[in-house]
């Protein structure tokens, strides 16, 4: 992580689809519907198409290591 909590990389759909699935939670990850990849620390909302007619989100905390 940089100055002003930015990362040098980026969290994208994949990453979260592996966390997801660490917790015990199989989503593809093309059912994560991320506008663009998340490049800053904090809490972010993402939303998650589970099926055509059902949508969920899910909260998403980026921490420095």
């Amino acid at each position: 992580v940089g100055e002003g909590g930015k990362l040098y990389g980026s969290i994208t759909a994949q990453d979260i689809a592996d966390a997801l699935a660490a917790q015990g939670h199989q989503v593809d990850r093309r059912r994560i519907e991320l506008e663009h990849p998340i490049k800053t620390v904090g809490h972010h909302t993402v939303a998650v198409r589970l099926h055509s007619e059902v949508h969920a989100e899910v909260r998403v905390s980026v921490v420095a290591e």
